[in-house]
């Protein structure tokens, strides 16, 4: 079984076909030029010196991750079309790691420049993280473009790499404080087919918890920050850092898959049960608390200071895309999808040009004045999108998630392909090729034709969906039903797509009494902005309820590209500027007009007061 390429797959005109062309149009070079003004590119040339007196910015340790996802997304935007200009740019910096690196190939343009005497002695430096990232940028690179310049170069630092913590075990710490190099390292076994690297990914993730590294941390909390408070095949709960947790059973789920490793499996299995079943927000966040970027207990999901990173959705994207190899599930499409429309999209603005850090589900800018005015001592995240960040990881992971979309489509298992994602587009199989034609999601209707041999088709039934039907009998299976495709046969799948009411489990104190509202695979929000009726005279959305059996219209709208929800809601009938602080129940209820957008789109219409979950009427 294998998930199918991105290289095999053409994207047809739909949602996600438009959002590539935003990124190749637009974001690319908006994220790169934000890179040049901040010094990230500058940094590759390694002429900062410790006295400065050029002025340069001094390179920070993850400066070289940010352009290293930059250049990756150079690749994967290669599919749709060749520009001399872009590749002319990784191509010069390709140039700056040859004329910089060390004679081992080492290459970190901060340790090269800022404390050369120090490399390999701070576990929470990133400099392992940073080399990941080179390696993910040169694959891809090379497998886009035929050139493979940067990937011998990083080759030759991973070789180092190699011989200084597996062979020698001369560095000041065994595995890296920030997990990535460990799926990195598994893409390049993959790419050379030279088992050491495979064996090096093995070694980080085995040594990871274990007795080496216990002096490293205070308590089992500190290390659990970076998952090192237990072995990794003895985790079952999501805990810590979740971008790191996230990339670190990303690689362990593959490594299962390569080794058939049942311990592996198990763990893999039982984190990602538990982040989906008590850790997850509905719109697919992750990491709920700005303290460690981290996961809290079970179950604690607040709102208003969620912290939801960016590049945590798209670290559950990565975990479950390995995880769709180790099993015929439907969960973990199901989890794909969520972000893909929610959470991981969350993070882009609609022209393309500025960025979500972090991913609340409601805005209460009354409570950010206070909070800024030092009247409240809470952290709440910002209600504009920026074009940079200090810390500004997740602008380039988009940039690389998006154009790479067709990664997450199918996985092929000999004569079988399970359809996971429902995006237009064409699938190369080799042997056949399978057409997608939809307006998904902004309707359930998926038409399939194939031409060459024949296929047992998996149509995944998502998780949110009530009803459906196919012009063609078929066995419904762990969340697909397969169906059988001979050369220009076609299938239509109909999705009955309504809006539905959420509930979360009576465990989330935060949302008890409270409803989220979907269509399709699509978590629906409510802004002030676009509200200014229902909340005429100083009302605020939380006082907004909803009536479950009440009618719901949907329109399409071509501003999100997706469908927008209107309803009657209610509210108290009181003045609220004249209101007493305290009345006697109950108070009656008024009926006012409520527009609902995908999340996904919040805040670009300016800062507002935004609320995912309401009130039941």
């Amino acid at each position: 079984m294998h998930n199918l390429s991105y290289e095999q797959v053409t994207l047809k005109d739909g949602f996600f076909k438009k959002k590539v062309d935003l990124v190749r149009d637009v974001t690319i070079h908006s994220v790169f030029d934000r890179f040049n003004d901040t010094g990230r590119v500058g940094a590759f040339a390694c002429r900062y010196t410790p006295d400065n007196t050029d002025g340069i910015p001094m390179p920070h340790v993850f400066w070289d991750s940010d352009v290293a996802k930059w250049i990756e997304s150079v690749a994967y935007l290669r599919k749709t079309q060749i520009n001399p200009l872009l590749e002319g740019k990784v191509d010069a910096i390709a140039d700056e790691i040859e004329r910089n690196r060390d004679e081992n190939g080492y290459f970190n343009s901060h340790y090269l420049t800022v404390e050369q005497e120090n490399r390999f002695s701070d576990r929470t430096k990133h400099e392992l993280y940073c080399a990941g990232h080179l390696l993910e940028a040169a694959i891809a690179y090379k497998r886009a473009t035929g050139k493979d310049k940067l990937y011998r170069l990083v080759k030759d630092y991973i070789d180092y790499i190699d011989r200084v913590f597996r062979v020698e075990g001369s560095a000041a710490f065994v595995t890296p404080g920030h997990e990535e190099i460990e799926l990195a390292l598994i893409k390049l076994y993959r790419e050379s087919g030279e088992e050491k690297y495979l064996d090096l990914a093995l070694f980080f993730l085995d040594e990871r918890g274990g007795d080496k590294e216990k002096h490293l941390f205070s308590d089992e909390r500190a290390a659990s920050y970076t998952q090192s408070h237990l072995p990794v095949r003895a985790q079952r709960t999501a805990e810590g850092h979740a971008v790191r947790l996230c990339y670190l059973f990303t690689a362990a789920a593959e490594a299962a898959y390569l080794r058939r490793d049942d311990e592996l499996k198990e763990a893999a299995e039982a984190v990602f049960r538990n982040i989906v079943e008590r850790r997850m927000y509905v719109t697919g966040g992750i990491g709920s608390t700005c303290v460690g970027e981290a996961f809290e207990d079970d179950y604690l999901l607040p709102n208003e200071t969620a912290y939801c990173e960016t590049c945590a959705s798209i670290g559950l994207m990565l975990f479950a895309h390995r995880m769709q190899l180790l099993s015929d599930d439907a969960i973990y499409a199901d989890v794909i999808e969520r972000e893909l429309y929610n959470g991981m999209l969350a993070g882009l603005s609609l022209d393309g040009k500025s960025f979500f850090y972090e991913n609340p589900l409601k805005i209460a800018l009354d409570h950010h004045s206070r909070a800024f005015s030092g009247k409240m001592r809470i952290h709440f995240p910002i209600t504009e999108r920026v074009e940079v960040f200090g810390c500004s990881c997740c602008p380039p992971n988009l940039t690389r998630i998006i154009p790479s979309v067709g990664n997450y489509i199918a996985t092929v298992d000999g004569s079988t392909v399970r359809l996971h994602q429902y995006i237009a587009s064409s699938l190369d199989l080799g042997d056949a090729t399978l057409s997608i034609d939809t307006n998904y999601p902004a309707d359930g209707e998926i038409k399939l034709t194939l031409r060459g041999e024949a296929k047992q088709i998996g149509l995944r039934i998502p998780s949110w969906c009530e009803s459906y039907s196919v012009d063609k009998n078929g066995e419904v299976r762990n969340g697909y039903l397969y169906v059988t495709l001979a050369d220009g046969e076609a299938v239509t799948l109909s999705l009955s797509m309504t809006v539905r009411f959420i509930e979360a489990s009576p465990f989330v104190r935060e949302n008890a009494g409270r409803i989220a509202l979907s269509y399709g695979p699509i978590v629906y929000c409510a802004e002030a902005v676009h509200n200014p009726t229902a909340l005429i005279g100083g009302a605020h959305l939380d006082d907004i309820r909803i009536d479950v059996s009440g009618v719901t219209y949907v329109s399409f709208d071509e501003t999100y590209g997706l469908p927008v929800v209107f309803m009657t809601a209610y509210r108290r009938e009181v003045p609220f500027s004249s209101a007493p602080l305290y009345s006697y129940a109950p108070t009656p209820l008024e009926p006012v007009p409520l527009q609902l957008i995908p999340y996904a789109c919040y805040a670009n219409a300016g800062s507002s007061d935004m609320q995912v979950w309401f009130l039941k009427a």
